[in-house]
């Protein structure tokens, strides 16, 4: 049976977009994943302004039921979203969120909580420090979402069935102890790597939202996200915009995101760090 069979199919007008960053300001990278700070408070303020709105996770779910109308769904609300949970996020970007009325939804890496980013290729001069259990928790409490991004960030479509399910069930395991059931509902693919082995895999371990690349299915656990790169400088992200140079950065961050296979054979090269002891 297909996973579409199993979870329901959901409506395409029904699902609001959802924007992924995932570093904003700090230190400048080699990759593109970074976004300026200037930037970015420029793109939420104007989303702001202009009546936009954020949706929790919880709410997002919701709009995705079958037989949710289209109709009740503003089209001016939206999942926003952070891969890796970097600790400048309590620092630079969830104060900015705060003051504007938004809220988001930062997918972290288990095991490395409150740790370095030894997990990745050394994009920065300076490995990157992650969120640590206390500041999540305390944005967790102002009604800021957290999931999953696995427990490790490893290319899950690279794994065995018995890997792939530990790295999902590890993390939603750490989420579900340390921030409750809410936190462990979702799962943000890394590198947007998925298949439907994988999402039976994640169906497995508990999750009930899963997140991809820019192509999604008719799956909840394969939904779509835009990822918000070094290049989108205008005043609203290119994902929220419908019109060409909209539908033309989505063709270009599908692209951005296969060329992360070569990140994926990097970091498969690389031994594992030695302190690192799942929490």
């Amino acid at each position: 049976m297909r996973i579409a069979e199993l979870m329901g199919e959901v409506p395409p007008a029904a699902r609001p977009p959802a924007l992924c960053y995932h570093r904003v300001g700090g230190q400048l990278e080699l990759g593109v994943t970074r976004v300026a700070k200037s930037v970015f408070a420029r793109q939420m303020t104007t989303l702001a302004r202009a009546g936009w709105k954020t949706l929790t996770l919880d709410q997002f779910a919701e709009r995705l039921r079958p037989g949710h109308s289209a109709l009740r769904t503003p089209h001016s609300a939206f999942l926003l979203t952070f891969d890796d949970g970097y600790a400048s996020l309590a620092e630079l970007v969830y104060p900015i969120l705060a003051d504007v009325g938004f809220t988001a939804t930062t997918f972290l890496i288990t095991d490395y909580v409150g740790r370095l980013n030894t997990w990745d290729v050394r994009y920065t001069w300076h490995r990157l420090a992650h969120l640590d259990w206390d500041t999540i928790g305390r944005w967790q409490a102002r009604g800021f979402d957290f999931a999953s991004h696995t427990a490790s960030h490893q290319r899950l479509t690279w794994l065995s069935d018995g890997q792939a399910a530990a790295e999902l069930e590890r993390s939603r395991e750490t989420l579900r102890r340390r921030l409750g059931l809410e936190a462990a509902r979702a799962v943000a693919y890394p590198f947007g790597a998925r298949d439907e082995r994988i999402e039976r895999l994640a169906i497995a371990a508990g999750y009930d939202l899963g997140f991809g690349g820019v192509h999604g299915s008719s799956s909840r656990l394969a939904l779509a996200r835009i990822p918000v790169y070094l290049w989108d400088v205008g005043s609203v992200p290119f994902g929220l915009r419908e019109d060409g140079f909209g539908r033309l950065s989505r063709t270009i961050a599908h692209a951005a995101n296969q060329c992360a296979v070569g990140t994926s054979v990097m970091l498969s090269l690389l031994p594992a760090p030695r302190s690192l002891l799942p929490s």
